[in-house]
């Protein structure tokens, strides 16, 4: 019995070794197979690269993904592109940008974000008061730039309003951003004013820019100190309060992504309004190398990256995917946009950006 077992027993544990050496050789190969590459991207999309259920499902497909953060239009102009595989600005003027860079290179947009206010109840009541904002469905808020605007023509300070006991300081009413020469949010903050100082019509010639300018300068200049990246003013919303940051224009992503999480800093006093006419922020992502081009690709087409998007915050060509998440939080945001205006021209807005970059100096 024993001469039989012996040679059984040996083919069953050369079987045995040669699966684990079958399996260790898989798996390098595998591991081969990986592909890092790196790249710059706007600080609003920080906590989706680092989400270990994205660097997971990136994987799958065979990416490591290591990225550096920056003021979305610093990207084309702070860093050396060639040393990267793709940029992944907020904002179709500083992708623009970077193209005018590089050259033309292939382009994805995965998903985007409209521009929104963060502000607080009591805030929202006041402007409430004074016709500048108007609830819907007890929830949401929607704010009337044109109204807003001719505030700020005015110089007009919050004691100044009607009904403001809640919020009776002297400082200018102002809607705070980011530095416009460095962030996309800013640009797209004075995109939409610009629009407002216009009589409501896209900026589209030297005339028009040189009439709208001294109107939006002061929207600028007035701020002081402005952060490089939409990261810094939503951090001081969340944790400096109302009396430092009443109104601060954010994308909507940074808002709800927050709301989704757990614990959450968005408090019930916390409120989002949503500009009148508004303007959605695409993220487009710039394959500067073959594999950074094979990430946008990977972004825009695969279903789980599509979804774990939309969990923080985005919203994709999936409205239903987006909607299942704020419902399942509760959160009051409109599904689908109405009054949306599209940005000036890549040449305009840079010709106001420089325009005010000029007075900052």
């Amino acid at each position: 019995m024993n001469r039989i077992l012996a040679p059984v027993l040996g083919l069953i544990l050369l079987a045995g070794l040669g699966y684990a050496i079958f399996n260790s050789m898989s798996g390098q190969l595998a591991l081969k197979a990986q592909i890092t590459i790196s790249g710059l991207i706007g600080s609003e999309k920080e906590a989706f690269f680092a989400d270990p259920r994205v660097q997971q499902a990136l994987l799958k497909q065979g990416l490591i993904v290591k990225t550096e953060k920056a003021g979305s239009r610093q990207i084309a102009t702070a860093f050396d592109l060639k040393k990267y595989d793709f940029a992944f600005p907020a904002g179709q003027p500083a992708a623009d940008k970077i193209l005018q860079a590089v050259g033309k290179r292939p382009t994805y947009v995965p998903f985007f974000t409209p521009m929104v206010i963060a502000s607080w109840q009591p805030i929202a009541k006041i402007l409430e008061a004074n016709g500048v904002v108007r609830e819907k469905d007890g929830v949401y808020y929607w704010f009337d730039l044109d109204r807003y605007f001719a505030w700020t023509q005015q110089e007009t300070r919050w004691k100044d309003l009607k009904d403001s006991a809640a919020y009776p300081v002297n400082k200018s009413v102002l809607i705070r951003t980011t530095d416009v020469r460095k962030s996309n949010s800013a640009a797209m903050y004075l995109a939409l004013m610009s629009y407002i100082a216009n009589g409501q019509r896209v900026v589209a010639s030297r005339e028009e820019m040189d009439a709208a300018l001294p109107k939006l300068l002061p929207l600028f200049l007035r701020q002081g100190y402005t952060e490089y990246s939409s990261e810094g003013p939503f951090e001081n919303y969340l944790s400096l309060g109302m009396g430092s940051s009443p109104l601060v224009m954010i994308y909507e992503s940074q808002f709800i992504h927050e709301a989704l999480k757990t614990p959450s800093g968005i408090r019930p006093n916390m409120a989002l309004l949503y500009p009148e006419p508004g303007l959605f922020t695409r993220h487009v992502l710039v394959g500067l190398s073959e594999n950074g081009a094979r990430l946008g690709q990977v972004l825009s087409d695969d279903p789980e990256l599509q979804k774990l998007a939309t969990e923080h915050g985005f919203r994709t060509t999936d409205t239903a995917a987006f909607k299942a998440q704020t419902d399942n939080r509760k959160l009051a945001v409109p599904t689908e946009l109405v009054q949306i205006i599209d940005p000036p021209s890549y040449e305009t807005l840079e010709g106001m950006i420089q325009s005010i970059e000029q007075q900052m100096k």
